[in-house]
C-alpha cells in the first residue's frame, strides 16, 4: 500500500463484515468490495478522487465499504492513471474500460450504478457520456460526491467559500487542471461535464459540502442536467467540506450522507428496504 493510505484512511472507521479482494482490470489493480450480506449481482463501480495526483483503491476502500454495505450491493473500486502517467482523455478511456469489464463479468448495466468522488465523479459522468454517445447500455444511476465537474473553475463558490475551504483554492485547482489537460480547453465537455449535453443520462444524485469551493460544480451540473430532462437530486450539507463522507463511521454527518445515498439508490437497483435520513435536501427533478 502507498504511504498515503495511513494518512487518508484514518479518517474512516472500518465498516466490518466486508471482504476486500484484489482483481486485475486492464493494466490496473482493482478491488472488489464485498459486504457479507450483499446482493452479488448488484454492483457499484466506484472511482476514487485525489486530483489525479493522489488517492487509490486503498485510501477509499473503507468509505466505499460503508456505502456498499448500506446499499446492500458489491462494489468494484477501480483506479486510473495519475497525471504523471498520462494526460486527458486517457483516464476517461480507463473508466469506460471498467464499465465494459463489469459487463464481461456478467453484471447487467441495469444492475450497475456508477459512483465517484471529486475527480472520480467527473470521470464517472464523462464515461457515462461516452457510453451514451456510443449507443451502449448505461448504468442505472450515477452518484457524485463533491464532484470536480468544471476544470475551468468558473463557479462563484470559489470566491464565496474562499475563506472556508483552505485546501481547494482556485489557483491550486487551475494548476491541477492544467497538468491533467496538457493544453486541452478546460471547457471541453468531457473534462467539464457542466458544459456538456447531459440529455439521455441516467438519474444523478449529487452530494456536496456547503463550505467547499467546488460547491457550484454540483449546483450547476444539477441545474443543467434537469434542463436536459435528467432526473436529478442535489443535497448540499451545510458546514461540510470536500468529500466529508470519508469520515464514515466517525462523524454523524458522513453517516447521514451515506444513508441518503443508500436510500436513493436501493430501489434503482431493485433492492428492497430504506435507510433513514435527516437534514435538508433539494429534489431537482
Amino acid at each position: 500500500m502507498p504511504p498515503e493510505v495511513s494518512e487518508w484512511s484514518v479518517l474512516t472507521a472500518e465498516p466490518g463484515d466486508v471482504d476486500y479482494i484484489e482483481t486485475k482490470l486492464g493494466d490496473k489493480t482493482a478491488l472488489w468490495v464485498q459486504p457479507k450480506a450483499a446482493a452479488k449481482d448488484r454492483v457499484m463501480l466506484y472511482l476514487h478522487g485525489g486530483g489525479y495526483v493522489g488517492g487509490s483503491i486503498w485510501t477509499h476502500r473503507k468509505m466505499v465499504g460503508h456505502l456498499a454495505k448500506a446499499i446492500g450491493c458489491y462494489a468494484l473500486l477501480a483506479t486510473y492513471d495519475f497525471v504523471f502517467q498520462s494526460k486527458f482523455p486517457r483516464q476517461i478511456e480507463q473508466a469506460v474500460t471498467a464499465f465494459e469489464w463489469l459487463a464481461e463479468q456478467g453484471i447487467a448495466p441495469k444492475h450497475t450504478i456508477a459512483a465517484g468522488d471529486s475527480a472520480g465523479a467527473g470521470l464517472i459522468v464523462a464515461a457515462a457520456m461516452k457510453l451514451r454517445d456510443a449507443g451502449r447500455p448505461l448504468p442505472a444511476a450515477i452518484l457524485s460526491i463533491s464532484g470536480w465537474l468544471d476544470f475551468s473553475a468558473s463557479g462563484l463558490s470559489y470566491e464565496a467559500n474562499r475563506e472556508k475551504d483552505a485546501f481547494f483554492q482556485k489557483a491550486a485547482v487551475d494548476m491541477l487542471a492544467s497538468q491533467v489537460l496538457a493544453g486541452t480547453d478546460p471547457r471541453n465537455p468531457l473534462a467539464s461535464p457542466i458544459f456538456a449535453d447531459l440529455s439521455g443520462l441516467p438519474p444523478i444524485y449529487l452530494q456536496v459540502g456547503g463550505d467547499e469551493t467546488l460547491l457550484d460544480d454540483s449546483r450547476v451540473l444539477a441545474d443543467r442536467a434537469k434542463a436536459a430532462g435528467v432526473e436529478v437530486r442535489l443535497d448540499v450539507f451545510p458546514g461540510m467540506l470536500h468529500s466529508f463522507q470519508m469520515m464514515a463511521g466517525r462523524a454523524p454527518e458522513a453517516d447521514d450522507a451515506i444513508a441518503r445515498l443508500a436510500q436513493w439508490i436501493r430501489p434503482r437497483l431493485g433492492l428492497t428496504g430504506t435507510a433513514a435520513t435527516r437534514g435538508e435536501s433539494r429534489e431537482v427533478a
